[in-house]
């Protein structure tokens, strides 16, 4: 059980700075979500999609729930969310792959990919669509991340009957 609290705990925030640096990363680029949102630079299906392959990694069973749902609505198979949530990409369509991959290095190496991935995503996409994507992986950063940390939460102050005991671990 120890253990498992441990790998559940490992995805949680650092600390309350990394939480607010996110918190004010996004309440600075307010217009750019907006614009992001408007102008469909990013596929509503795509933008699942990458979410669901930052859930893969940060493992928050609320924004599992939550993006699953929404991709079923966008036409994404279950198959395919199921194959994303274990960390595939095999079922994606080809030209999301860079992007879906960049997505969970992105987030195991805690929203500070390699300087290579992101020439390598730049250069697939662009810097507009890269930056855009980089802008979407925040978004469900901060999500997947306090789901954890209420997760955890919830799981300490009921002395381990709510949250954290997640099935399988």
């Amino acid at each position: 059980m120890e253990n498992s609290i441990r790998r559940y705990n490992k995805r949680t925030y650092g600390g309350p700075g990394e939480f607010l640096a996110d918190i004010f990363f996004l309440t600075r680029n307010l217009r750019a979500i907006s614009r992001l949102m408007r102008k469909k630079m990013v596929t509503d299906d795509f933008r699942e999609r990458l979410m669901l392959a930052v859930t893969s990694v940060y493992g928050c069973r609320y924004c599992n729930w939550v993006h699953s749902r929404a991709a079923l609505r966008q036409g994404v198979s279950s198959d395919e969310i199921s194959d994303l949530l274990r960390g595939s990409v095999d079922a994606c369509p080809q030209e999301e792959a860079v992007a879906l991959i960049y997505a969970q290095h992105w987030a195991d190496s805690n929203a500070k990919p390699d300087p290579e991935a992101c020439l390598t995503l730049e250069h697939e996409y662009g810097q507009q669509k890269a930056n855009a994507i980089n802008l979407i992986l925040r978004m469900i950063r901060v999500g997947n991340l306090t789901g954890n940390t209420w997760d955890c939460f919830l799981f300490n102050i009921s002395c381990g009957r709510w949250g954290g005991a997640r099935q399988g671990e």
